[in-house]
């Protein structure tokens, strides 16, 4: 080693220094990935079924703690739990929720809660009832809807708890425009889809139906990112509502 008035040589300051930025890289990298793993996880919008919220595109940070972690949000740790850790952390109506379907191939989908366990939820051309009650909803215009010529009525829709948020209707004497009146099990959710004639929900029982509460991954945040031909700046960093 060579030493000039008993400090350490010019390599071996470089060498010192070009080690504490190699280890300020992979403590960087692994708060990233600790972040990804256990707080956020950004997932990508593939189609229309959530628009005018989401549309495809989008790309949206889900929060994993907040309902709890379940054996889906963390799969390795968590896998054969039948139940979310730590407990008593639900979802609330309106809220966009990611979860796990998996008699469809373990595909995850994105829908808004509607229905809370014990509720009673029927569709009457497109009008939402909760417990009875037909949820307001106010039209506000028109939107152009991809692949199809005509354009779907646009809504504000308004929870009992005051939560609004806006839909799609494009046909109202549609297959799943009207529905029998639902009753959400004990530990379990009703979600629909935001454009309510283009989304596979609990509507289909066969393919979703009720939404159990281990199959959460969490709830949908913001907008982070969203491109189409260009970038969407104007959908950026939107919280999603």
């Amino acid at each position: 080693m060579t030493v000039i008035d008993g400090k350490p040589g010019p390599n071996k300051q470089r060498r010192s220094h070009d080690g504490l930025f190699l280890a300020a890289i992979a403590v960087f990298g692994a708060m990233i990935v600790g972040l990804r793993v256990f707080v956020f996880q950004p997932f990508s919008i593939p189609s229309q079924s959530m628009a005018p919220t989401l549309v495809p595109g989008d790309y949206v940070l889900v929060s994993k703690l907040s309902y709890g972690y379940g054996r889906y949000s963390l799969p390795l740790a968590t896998a054969g739990l039948s139940r979310r850790i730590p407990g008593g952390w639900l979802p609330q109506r309106g809220d966009v929720v990611v979860f796990r379907v998996p008699g469809m191939g373990g595909v995850d989908f994105i829908k808004r809660v509607v229905g809370l366990p014990g509720d009673r939820i029927q569709l009457t051309k497109n009008v939402l009832s909760i417990n009875g009650a037909a949820v307001p909803r106010e039209r506000v215009g028109d939107e152009a809807v991809e692949g199809i010529t005509r354009r779907a009525a646009r809504f504000r829709e308004t929870l009992p708890d005051g939560k609004s948020y806006m839909t799609l209707a494009l046909n109202d004497d549609g297959p799943f425009a009207s529905t029998p009146e639902y009753t959400v099990p004990s530990g379990h959710y009703f979600t629909l889809g935001d454009n309510r004639d283009n989304s596979v929900d609990s509507r289909m029982a066969k393919q979703v139906g009720y939404v159990p509460a281990e199959n959460l991954i969490g709830r949908a945040t913001f907008i982070v990112f969203s491109i189409d031909k260009g970038v969407r700046s104007e959908r950026l960093f939107q919280a999603v509502r």
